[in-house]
């Protein structure tokens, strides 16, 4: 979404990526990539990954597109060979992986929520190893400030003035561990990041790298010493999922591959920041039917006049769990979304985002899947 293009073939656009080819490579262009921008429009200046501009305050990670010809290669041959990769040191979990790449698609976030120890960090440092991407990763404590997130002017002696020191938000994939162990003042430091896709410190705004993606994690069971996500934080994540304990078999797969020590260090990449671009400008071109529009109007109306509910589903929740319909058609090789397709996310997609009447936080996250799920079941599927 921060990456559009320009389309230059008057011919309806196949789900096709391109590749970098030798410049003899007979290709037809479909698409040529335009000036990329933030979600506020901006302009932003395509250098080296990590270049940083501290005079004019700008830090532009993003390596600038291909400018020679491109051979076209199967979407969905790009999309499995990521889910591979990742699949190879996250073992047994196919639909979390699925689901943290179509948020990565979506050009949204992912709040994973589980026990410690069932591969939630993981799952964000396969993805981030699986792309030739700046990852970094943040521990959420009670004294974190929002200036060790964001960054901050520091003062320069030799010139005498105050410069921008770029913080660990400047990445392409964030991962914030343990989100709700940070008090509200600098779990709100993520909320202009994540919406509009850049930070302002001192009445300056900067822009985030291309793509950003935050993969927050939690524990739902442990309460002391947290402080629970406000309602407008959760509705900044485009899903909402659990990994859960492996099955005995691939728990054993587990044991045997960490012999000789972590897998994950071992992973290679296997697709460039510019590539996930062009991966997102694809996602907004899976054509979505009348009745498609229709299907996810009439969800989200049944969650605002159910008597179980407090607060229904917002207009942000129907167009995130569109965007998400379309990046999971996009995976599984499809120019079109189903029905099927709003079936399967409303539950991880919708759930956070809705408030129970009469619901205690401890039993808040399964009764709210289950009401979500039985409304979802309650709507009729467009034929």
């Amino acid at each position: 979404p921060n990456c559009p293009v320009t389309r230059t073939s008057f011919v309806q656009p196949k789900l096709m990526f391109f590749t970098p080819a030798p410049a003899s490579y007979p290709t037809v262009l479909l698409y040529r990539p335009a000036v990329p921008v933030n979600k506020r429009g901006r302009t932003v200046q395509t250098t080296s990954r990590a270049a940083i501009n501290i005079e004019s305050q700008q830090l532009i990670p993003v390596t600038a597109l291909n400018r020679y010809p491109m051979a076209t290669v199967d979407v969905k041959t790009l999309s499995e060979q990521l889910e591979a990769n990742i699949g190879s040191v996250v073992l047994g979990k196919p639909e979390a992986i699925r689901s943290c790449l179509v948020a990565l698609l979506a050009g949204e976030h992912l709040l994973v929520e589980d026990v410690p120890g069932v591969g939630k960090t993981l799952l964000g440092k396969a993805l981030a190893r699986s792309l030739e991407a700046k990852f970094t990763r943040l521990q959420f404590t009670p004294d974190l400030l929002p200036s060790d997130i964001v960054g901050g002017s520091v003062y320069q002696s030799t010139t005498g003035e105050f410069h921008f020191q770029p913080g660990p938000i400047f990445a392409n994939i964030v991962m914030a561990d343990e989100i709700n162990r940070a008090p509200p003042r600098t779990q709100s430091a993520l909320l202009e990041s994540m919406s509009e896709g850049q930070v302002s410190v001192d009445g300056v705004t900067h822009d985030l790298p291309v793509p950003f993606m935050v993969i927050a994690t939690q524990n739902p069971y442990e309460f002391e010493g947290t402080y629970n996500l406000p309602e407008n934080q959760l509705d900044r994540f485009l899903m909402r999922i659990s990994l859960g304990y492996p099955a005995r078999a691939d728990e054993r797969e587990v044991l045997i591959s960490h012999r000789q020590g972590e897998p994950v260090d071992e992973l290679s990449a296997v697709l460039t920041v510019d590539q996930v671009c062009q991966l997102q400008a694809a996602v907004r071109e899976i054509r979505v039917d009348d009745a498609i529009y229709d299907y996810v109007l009439d969800i989200t109306t049944a969650t605002r006049e159910s008597e179980d509910l407090v607060a229904g589903v917002s207009p942000r929740g129907a167009i995130s769990l569109y965007r998400a319909a379309q990046a999971l058609a996009l995976v599984e090789g499809r120019e079109f979304v189903v029905p099927d397709d709003i079936k399967r996310l409303a539950v991880p997609v919708l759930s956070h985002r809705v408030i129970g009447r009469g619901v205690i936080q401890g039993a808040r996250r399964n009764m709210m899947e289950e009401l979500v799920l039985g409304i979802v079941n309650s709507v009729a599927v467009p034929g």
